[in-house]
């Protein structure tokens, strides 16, 4: 990390997502809040991040846009389209616009679909390949430790001031980051199109992921994780409600102690990559999770409070073991593809299981959704640490070249 801080171009990137970060923990929260007090509905509640996560349908597309345009611009001006997005909530007034936040929710996703791939390739370009573990652990780190404060103040000044003071806030924080981009100096070479089909280019990046064995092992591993996962976005209205009755609001509290997991597993992410490797590591970060549900079942506040813990240790290690395995064994010219190729990939079963656990959490015990959500996610877990190949480690440049079975991309 204090190699990584040395690094000019690093310092002002990290500072400016540090507000982004912070503006998405407040948002979220108080977007999924404002339905549930509006409908009084967990499931619709849910869907605030169902309508998030359709979005990501689309990165396959802004993947190929990635690779074509020069990423620093690109992600300046995604931000602050990104501003004006979540200022359409200040429109909301009673439950009849609901329909504005789901909007909102959807054109959020959208915006980070392009912010995502643009920043997995912004990294390639701006760090050497060993830094870019400890960019993922610290920007990983920065955002869940940011739940220690994010999702209060967004609770918090949603009791006190609204909705509409939260989308300002959030607004903002996306203007502070996209000029933090303008101090960032980076020398990136003009992507050369190929000639090829627009199938063939859009789909560079999932037959990339494919022909090498580790990505495909840690994708069918997300895959498996997301299934389930996305029962969350709905169960922890319900644990709140049902299990600890208390009110909506009081989920901020739960989300800042899991910021707290995430301070010790953030920093711990890079550190563990080198040692172990970065499927190892994502493979213990899915037994931390399992765990973390399983807690969560329990209708106490210190169950819940160790769940919560348990989680936020877990989410780092995932995000960082996965990210960076895909950057370290993609080239500069694919990055926005692959990035956004893994984003699609992961992101319609996480869909498919927010949409199923907001109708689930309606007929079926939230505590039996949790135990069917832990017993996934840790079988995820055995397969990803029984398979060989992620524990051979390899240099970056060999890990780039290591395919089972080539084929060309373009």
């Amino acid at each position: 990390m204090r190699k990584l801080l040395k690094n000019r171009n690093a310092r002002r990137y990290v500072i400016g997502q540090f507000f982004s970060l912070f503006g998405d923990t407040a948002m979220f929260l108080a977007m999924g809040i404002r339905v549930k007090v509006l409908s009084g509905s967990n499931g619709e509640a849910g869907l605030v991040f169902f309508a998030f996560g359709v979005a990501a349908l689309l990165s396959p597309v802004a993947g190929m846009v990635v690779d074509r345009l020069p990423r620093r611009p690109l992600l300046f001006w995604s931000n602050l389209g990104a501003a004006g997005v979540v200022l359409l909530l200040l429109f909301v007034h009673g439950k009849s616009q609901i329909w504005l936040i789901f909007l909102v929710a959807f054109l959020y996703g959208l915006a980070y679909t392009f912010l995502s791939a643009g920043q997995s390739a912004l990294l390639k370009v701006m760090l050497p390949d060993e830094l870019i573990g400890d960019a993922r652990g610290m920007l990983s780190t920065v955002r869940e430790g940011l739940r220690l404060f994010g999702p209060l103040a967004g609770a918090g000044l949603f009791a006190l001031a609204g909705g509409g003071v939260v989308a300002i806030v959030d607004a903002a924080t996306f203007v502070i980051a996209a000029l933090s981009l303008l101090f960032v100096k980076v020398e990136e070479t003009k992507a050369v199109r190929d000639d090829v089909r627009w199938f063939v280019e859009v789909t560079a990046g999932v037959r990339h992921i494919w022909a090498s064995i580790v990505l495909r092992q840690m994708i069918i591993a997300g895959g498996i994780t997301l299934l389930v996962v996305g029962f969350s976005e709905s169960i922890c209205f319900a644990v709140v409600s049902q299990g600890l009755h208390r009110a909506p609001t009081f989920l901020g509290v739960i989300l800042s102690v899991q910021g707290v997991g995430a301070i010790v597993g953030g920093p711990t992410a890079a550190p563990l990559a080198r040692r172990i490797g970065e499927g190892p590591l994502m493979g213990f970060g899915l037994v931390l999770v399992a765990a973390g549900a399983g807690l969560f079942a329990i209708p106490s506040l210190p169950g819940v409070m160790a769940g919560a813990i348990m989680f936020g240790a877990g989410l780092p290690w995932i995000v960082v073991g996965a990210y960076t395995m895909l950057q370290i064994r993609t080239p500069l010219e694919l990055q926005g593809r692959v990035s956004a190729a893994a984003d699609t990939i992961l992101s319609t079963p996480q869909i498919l299981s927010i949409a199923l656990g907001a109708w689930l959490v309606g007929i079926v015990n939230y505590q039996l959704l949790l135990a069917v959500m832990g017993g996934t996610v840790l079988l995820a877990a055995v397969y990803l640490l029984t398979r060989k190949q992620q524990w051979e480690k390899l240099a970056p440049t060999e890990a780039a070249a290591e395919l089972e079975d080539p084929a060309p991309v373009h």
